[in-house]
């Protein structure tokens, strides 16, 4: 019996499941929130019900991984960590080098690293963990596996800039997305629901969470998304500024005495979005414990709908058509009150929720009434099984 680790480092979050493969079934699985934060939350789920908590300030990803293999042994879920065969990472930036995932060496992890413009948050995270259990378990199957590749079927019509060619075509500036793994898994899974081929559906997944995207899948391929060359780019966020004129960048950093242009885009990435419009977090959670008092936490809500609602409404128009909107991740999964509100603004398309059915928390059901023309869905995303997948293929390649 092999067992593989699935690991998915988010920008502020690391999921992780441990599973039998290729049964997929799953002997432990865990999340840590509020990385960097204050009082980071540290869950095992374990046992068919046993559940291991733990509040403390986890500095980064190193710390966060180093945590969790040790916690492993200690409630005994591993006797040793060469139990573990198989280990897939997230990456989220693969650029146009990695159409697929890969086996991980070090020219490849030299490769995530020099990556890590693309996706600055994220990929440096990415190393860290991949270098982290490199250390621990240098014998098993190590796979990458990138948020990008989904993305490649994008055609160059809304993959390509509306700059200079030759800047594509020298450096390869173009939009990428991220999130794939989670939209690919979750538009499978509309489609199933749907009782349709995934190949005769047109599908918008929202992935939202700490960083969100929004996914029009056409015939179960990516034709557009809402990230760009970068994740900076698309919707607010809770950090990051998603779309902005890039105008206001010398504007603001004149009139801030900003003097270099790393420093506005960290702004943009580490001090903008949820956070930046409400002064109060970056923690949806946090936000609706304040609106009722808060007018600025209130408005960083507002906006955080409105974006990702123009979003749906413009790939519908991209696709000509939807079948079914789906929510996922963290703010999908469990914000009812943004899905409601999201939805509220796109009966023009047909889409319409049940307020009882959509009365629910990171369970899969459809939450859209039954007059309604587009199926709307909560589908907790599963990119670890896609992830652990992978590694399966790979390892017995």
């Amino acid at each position: 019996m092999s067992k593989t680790i699935a690991i998915n480092a988010g920008s502020s979050s690391l999921k992780w499941k441990l599973f039998t493969m290729p049964e997929e079934n799953v002997l432990a699985s865990g999340i840590v929130e509020r990385i960097g934060l204050n009082d980071s939350i540290f869950t095992i789920k374990y046992n068919d019900g046993e559940k291991f908590e733990q509040v403390v300030d986890i500095a980064d990803h190193e710390v966060a991984v180093e945590m969790l293999l040790e916690q492993l042994k200690e409630l005994n879920i591993l006797s040793d960590f060469n139990e573990i065969t198989g280990v897939g990472h997230r990456v989220v930036a693969g650029g146009e080098i990695f159409k697929d995932s890969a086996l991980v060496t070090d020219e490849v992890i030299k490769q995530i690293e020099d990556l890590s413009e693309f996706a600055p948050l994220h990929n440096p995270a990415n190393a860290t963990g991949i270098k982290a259990f490199r250390k621990i378990l240098p014998d098993i199957t190590s796979v990458a596996v990138f948020d990008t590749s989904f993305h490649q079927t994008m055609p160059k019509v809304n993959y390509l800039y509306s700059i200079p060619m030759e800047y594509y075509e020298k450096h390869n500036a173009r939009k990428y997305g991220a999130h794939g793994t989670s939209h690919k898994y979750v538009a499978e899974r509309a489609a199933e629901l749907l009782g349709k081929p995934i190949e005769d559906t047109k599908i918008i997944t929202c992935h939202l969470g700490n960083g969100a995207s929004i996914t029009a899948v056409d015939g179960g391929k990516s034709v557009d998304t809402s990230m760009g060359f970068t994740p900076l780019a698309g919707v607010t966020m809770g950090t990051r500024s998603g779309d902005i004129d890039p105008s206001l960048l010398p504007f603001l950093m004149e009139k801030e005495g900003i003097e270099s242009i790393n420093d506005m885009i960290y702004i943009l990435n580490n001090e903008s979005g949820l956070k930046g419009l409400s002064g109060i977090s970056s923690d949806m959670r946090d936000l609706e414990d304040a609106e009722a008092t808060n007018e600025k936490a209130a408005l960083a809500l507002r906006i955080f709908e409105d974006r990702v609602r123009k979003y749906v409404g413009s790939y519908a128009a991209t696709m000509n058509g939807v079948d079914a909107i789906v929510f996922t991740a963290g703010i999908g999964e469990n914000g009812s009150d943004t899905r409601k509100n999201v939805i509220d603004g796109l009966t023009f398309l047909g889409a319409e929720i049940d307020d009882e059915k959509n009365n629910v928390r990171g369970k899969e059901r459809e939450i859209s009434s039954d007059s309604s023309k587009v199926k709307v869905f909560l589908i907790p995303t599963d990119e670890e099984v896609m992830i652990a997948r992978d590694v399966e293929k790979l390892r017995n390649s």
